[in-house]
């Protein structure tokens, strides 16, 4: 996957389907009102700050990932979650601990998608 277009597809394909998955999960933290589309749309704002945003993110809290062994990646992972949560309202997450758990399951399905395609 050496053609940034595709690698940000799969990235939007991969955080659609953990945001579906995670709302299958926790049905009444996680609201998208019943409609695909805002799955897609909120797979997509969350793509586009894990593209932009979270690089930065994470060399601002390197010395706390190293600090913690890489621990810290979670709590970045649910912040990137929760901010695409307030900046597109029709996908509602109810609080930071179901965001982190969201952002959990995502790199969960980003590790596998990833594995897949590799081989």
């Amino acid at each position: 996957m050496k053609n940034p277009l595709v690698r940000f597809l799969v990235r939007w394909l991969v955080c659609s389907l953990g945001l579906f998955i995670t709302s299958g999960f926790l049905v009444n933290s996680i609201t998208y009102q019943n409609r695909v589309t805002d799955i897609i749309i909120g797979g997509f704002v969350l793509a586009l700050i894990n593209t932009i945003l979270k690089p930065i993110l994470i060399i601002l809290s390197l010395p706390a990932i190293v600090f913690s062994l890489g621990l810290f990646m979670i709590i970045v992972n649910g912040l990137t979650v929760f901010l695409a949560s307030k900046l597109y309202t029709p996908l509602h997450i109810a609080n930071f601990w179901v965001a982190i758990f969201a952002g959990m399951v995502i790199g969960l399905v980003n590790y596998l998608v990833v594995t897949i395609l590799e081989k």
